[in-house]
């Protein structure tokens, strides 16, 4: 079961850059102690009496005394600033866990991940949860960014289909991203690479990322037969 979302205290203890415009803050648990949340969820940062920003966990639950936030700070609104200005020592409170984004490990349907940019957060964490308790789950993950230095997390998903026979990773960049020679991989839409690259025999699919994209893969997948509640989404604008 869930954990029920708390008022919560944490402390920053490193910040990097994972992309030109993509940031992480690893954090240290005040209080509580440790963080109960299930892979994909979030947690709300309050920046006045009716002003709140999402901040997805990138990290695994395993170890709930610190965890990871990852966010992409382009928009350049109140949040995008406060995540880009956190610094060692800083406290942040919050609220989380929330949102209902996350992978039931009961269901034996194949399942399709498909990310757009920054959905690739909730999706990592859940993968990551899924190989460090050696769920040996037969999975894709189609992830999609403008760009090949944008495909954050991209080294852990080829480490990933390495290490796990039953993992394909399709990562693909916009048509017109870059040189030629500095990306050898796919290039083209989202949608294209869900028409290509996603298993026939999925039978669920999670999908992060905007609007307009999730109800156009929703809108693929059950003309191809799929009910409309077996495509679960997370929104990110």
């Amino acid at each position: 079961m869930a954990a029920k979302a708390r008022d919560c205290r944490a402390r920053v203890v490193l910040t990097r850059r994972l992309a030109p415009s993509i940031l992480e803050a690893d954090l240290s648990m005040v209080d509580p102690p440790a963080l109960s949340f299930d892979a994909g969820q979030w947690i709300s940062v309050p920046f006045g009496p009716k002003n709140v920003r999402a901040y997805t966990i990138a990290s695994t639950p395993r170890i709930g005394a610190a965890i990871t936030l990852c966010a992409d700070v382009a928009p350049g609104g109140v949040g995008s600033q406060w995540f880009a200005s956190l610094a060692a020592g800083d406290e942040v409170s919050f609220k989380g866990p929330l949102g209902g984004f996350v992978f039931d490990r009961a269901d034996e349907r194949r399942p399709v991940f498909i990310a757009e940019e920054i959905g690739i957060v909730p999706i990592r964490s859940m993968l990551i949860d899924l190989d460090e308790a050696a769920v040996a789950r037969p999975a894709t993950l189609i992830q999609w960014a403008p760009s090949p230095e944008n495909l954050a997390y991209h080294d852990d998903f080829v480490a990933l289909a390495r290490r796990r026979p039953g993992f394909v990773y399709h990562p693909v960049v916009a048509e017109n991203a870059g040189d030629a020679q500095a990306w050898g991989g796919t290039r083209g839409s989202l949608l294209d690479a869900v028409v290509r690259s996603a298993p026939t025999d999925a039978r669920i699919v999670y999908v992060a990322g905007g609007e307009a994209t999730i109800k156009r893969v929703r809108e693929m997948f059950v003309a191809r037969g799929l009910e409309r509640k077996a495509v679960r989404w997370e929104r990110f604008w």
